[in-house]
Formats: C-alpha cells, structure tokens, sequence
C-alpha cells in the first residue's frame, strides 16, 4: 500500500510534468518556424493563438489553438491514466501555470485560454464543450477574445458541478481565477472601451 510519502513524491511528479509540457511556447515555435518572427514583438505582446493571429496568418493562429489546446488535454489524459484522479488535478493546474509562467521566457507566457479548454475537454467533453459554446457565443457578438475567455471561464464552474463533474469543481475554480488574474488587463481595457477587436492590433 502506497505510504503518504509515495503519494506526495507522485503529485510532485506529475506536478513537474504538467509545468513542463504547459511551458512548452508553441506560439512562439509556430511563429518561428513559418516564419512571422517573435509575436513577443507585436500586439499585445502575447504568445497566445489571439495574438499570434495579429502576424496576419491565420493557419499559425489555428495551428497555435491546437497545440495549446493539446497539451493542456494531453496531461489531464497521460496523469489520470497512469496515476490517477488526484494527479490529473494537480498535473493540470500546474500544465496552467507552465503555459502562464514558463521559465524559458522570463515566466512571461499566454493567458492560458487554449490550454484551459483542452483540460476542460479532456477532464470531461461535455464540460468542454460547454466551455468552448459559450466562448464562441460571445465571440461572435462581442468580436473581443478576452470577454470571450472571461465568459468561458466563468461558465466552467458551473457547467462542472451541473454536469456531474463536482469532485473537479476546486480545480475548475483554480483555473478561472489564474484566468482573470492573466486577463486583469484585458479588463481594465473592457471597463475603458479600449480592448482591441479579434484580429485588430492591439
């Protein structure tokens, strides 16, 4: 029988993988490679598939979605299959905080939107998908990326305890808030009616 040693040694574990695989800058890699330079260098200055989108290509942007996407989906899966529920946990909020703070980039990352959906749909598609309507929703009729995340965000809560998914609501509400927090200037800009449109320079 695992002693509580072994059971802390293991989330520790899994809590350094998530950070690993989270930290991986995929928008930065694509921009690279397909040759858009640093989107460090324009817009907001994000590393996120939104700002990646304002280099003007949008097969970079989509390919950015995806992987942010992926990897986020891809701890969630890889912990619980080989250790479990409370490894998922914790391997998916520090996935977040990787892909929010990676150490290769000064700690200065995405705003985890993608990442945050991909753990969604990987601990629970209906949960996901709830995530991802309300996102496209408000999207669609408000055209600004950050309300768009700050109302999938919100929602996720909720659509996780009404889903039966309720031993993942702590996690879930974990998530929201590194959310806001990374999009606390995306507020101030909503509140002053100066957030840049999907698309739009920033």
């Amino acid at each position: 029988m695992p002693t509580f040693d072994t059971a802390i040694s293991v989330l520790l574990v899994w809590a350094i993988i998530g950070y690993l695989i989270g930290s991986i800058p995929f928008g930065l890699l694509v921009s690279r490679k397909m040759g858009l330079g640093d989107p460090r260098d324009i817009g907001s200055g994000n590393i996120g598939a939104t700002n990646v989108l304002r280099t003007g290509s949008k097969k970079a942007a989509a390919a950015t979605l995806f992987l942010d996407g992926a990897k986020g989906a891809a701890v969630v899966l890889l912990a619980k299959l080989l250790a479990g529920s409370d490894a998922m946990m914790v391997a998916a909020l520090a996935a977040m905080i990787g892909h929010c703070f990676p150490v290769w980039l000064k700690f200065k990352g995405g705003k985890g939107v993608a990442t945050f959906l991909g753990i969604m749909l990987a601990i629970g598609w209906p949960v996901g998908a709830a995530c991802c309507v309300v996102w496209a929703v408000v999207a669609v009729f408000t055209r600004m990326s950050s309300m768009a995340a700050l109302a999938a965000a919100s929602a996720s809560t909720f659509a996780i305890v009404f889903l039966g998914y309720g031993n993942m609501v702590v996690l879930g509400f974990l998530l929201t808030l590194l959310i806001f927090w990374r999009h606390r200037t995306n507020i101030s800009r909503i509140k002053d009616g100066t957030e840049p449109k999907i698309g739009q320079k920033a």
